[in-house]
């Protein structure tokens, strides 16, 4: 991977001048790399990552498993496509394994959750079956340690 798009991924709101002390360049090139790298597409957008545990409004988060039918001529690609347009999914991705897309959803609660999956993806001609897991608690996100706030206990050391 470019080493700019890694330092991006890490922090994006580093500035054009702290990212070229990092890369030795100037801060000019660096401007012109990252344009370069949205006009085609390689960044994609920029977001914060959130402790969600420190978010009044934090909702549910869920993953879900699901089998689909290849289409003829599209593969799994159209499906994928259609469920990553619903508001609720925030990551869609094919698998290798027992299924074959991951869907990550967020929803406001778990009947918000539990209504997407039976009335809107399950309903989709293609969808075999599903299977929900439901986040419980976070520990890393998106590279990030999620401070609990609890403190850490040393763990012992035998001889």
């Amino acid at each position: 991977m470019d080493p700019l798009l890694e330092l991006l991924q890490v922090n994006s709101s580093r500035t054009a001048a702290e990212l070229a002390q990092a890369l030795a360049t100037t801060a000019d090139d660096v401007k012109t790399r990252i344009a370069a790298a949205e006009a085609a597409g390689a960044i994609l957008g920029y977001q914060a990552v959130v402790d969600h545990s420190k978010d009044e409004q934090r909702g549910v988060t869920a993953l879900i498993e699901v089998k689909i039918s290849p289409e003829q001529g599209g593969g799994f690609d159209r499906l994928a496509r259609r469920i990553s347009q619903y508001d609720q999914v925030r990551d869609c991705m094919l698998m290798s394994g027992d299924y074959d897309l991951a869907v990550l959803v967020s929803g406001k609660d778990l009947y918000d959750v539990a209504r997407f999956v039976s009335e809107k993806l399950s309903t989709l001609r293609g969808v075999l079956s599903t299977g929900t897991l439901f986040e419980l608690k976070v520990y890393k996100q998106a590279g990030f340690i999620v401070d609990s706030g609890e403190q850490e206990e040393r763990l012992p050391v035998a001889p």
